[in-house]
């Protein structure tokens, strides 16, 4: 798994790290002599280094698309909403994003924070492979206006400004309409995305090694209320009534784009996937065990089955 590309160029990854934990200032002090000790330059966003720097020759840059340029990787110390920050700059620099831990479930992290030393020698040893995560872009059209247009590595959701009422969407998938939902939002999902949103909606899981796109609808007032799973080359479109009122389109729960009653929103793959490290060769079976915590205690595997006679 190792890989040693890249050997004798000057090494810095950037680190962020959710700065509302209250133990974050020593462990990013940890992590940035560690690095320091292995010859890897750390760099942070303004804002981080000003509530945990330490001292220690921390590179501080802007908070802007291009603060991972130039980086290795980025390093998240945080939970999930940490790391879909991260991912807006690994994914504009175009290289790999790594989180560990700091939060309650973590799905997205590759490590947790008791591992956190050997997460700095793998990344020193350059001993971790990178895959790639599939993305969606999402455009939102009022009329001939393009009101906005962003990526989400989780998922894209229509959802209704007032808490009255339904959202009333129309779903269509590659130019030919689905059906009509009353609900309260609509849900266009990534399998990285599956265990997110979509599935608190009632989304089914997708192993992340599976490009599809997932469309489930939230909470709906309908006899086909079903979530759909098609081509990840499919052109998944939403549009909402005219008498429901504004929606709000919520990028990974975290950028937004408002759209006026009578807005349409396309949803396609994404041109760029997500570089995400992977530490081990553990499947995508053991993380979802291990983070939803399913009672696996009666398997016993192969190897107690008795053969056919």
């Amino acid at each position: 798994m190792t890989d040693r590309t890249g050997e004798g160029i000057p090494r810095r990854i950037l680190l962020e790290a959710n700065i509302e934990r209250p133990d974050i200032v020593a462990i990013v002090a940890q992590v940035v002599d560690a690095c320091a000790n292995r010859g890897i330059a750390v760099r942070m966003l303004a804002d981080t280094s000003e509530n945990v720097a330490t001292g220690t020759g921390v590179e501080s840059v802007a908070d802007t698309p291009h603060a991972a340029d130039g980086c290795e990787l980025v390093l998240v110390l945080g939970g999930d909403g940490t790391f879909l920050r991260a991912c807006q700059y690994a994914n504009a620099a175009d290289v790999p994003v790594l989180g560990v831990n700091l939060g309650h479930i973590g799905f997205l992290a590759e490590s947790e924070i008791s591992s956190l030393h050997g997460v700095v020698e793998q990344i020193a040893d350059r001993d971790y492979r990178v895959v790639e995560r599939m993305t969606v872009e999402a455009t939102v059209i009022h009329g001939d206006t393009v009101l906005g247009h962003d990526w989400a590595l989780n998922e894209v959701s229509i959802e209704k400004v007032s808490r009255q009422g339904v959202l009333e969407a129309s779903v269509e998938i590659d130019g030919r309409p689905v059906s009509d939902y009353g609900c309260d939002g609509m849900l266009v999902s990534t399998p990285t995305g599956s265990t997110a949103y979509a599935f608190s909606a009632g989304g089914p899981i997708v192993w992340p090694e599976l490009d599809a796109i997932l469309v489930v609808p939230n909470n709906a007032h309908a006899l086909f209320a079903r979530p759909m799973v098609v081509a990840p080359s499919s052109r998944v479109a939403v549009e909402t009534g005219t008498r429901s009122g504004p929606a709000v389109v919520v990028l990974d729960g975290r950028r937004l784009v408002h759209a006026p009653a009578g807005s349409r929103v396309e949803v396609v793959r994404g041109r760029r996937p997500v570089k995400w490290v992977r530490l081990d060769e553990s499947p995508f079976t053991d993380r979802l065990v291990t983070k939803f915590e399913l009672p696996v205690t009666g398997w016993r595997g192969r190897s107690a089955v008795r053969p056919l006679p």
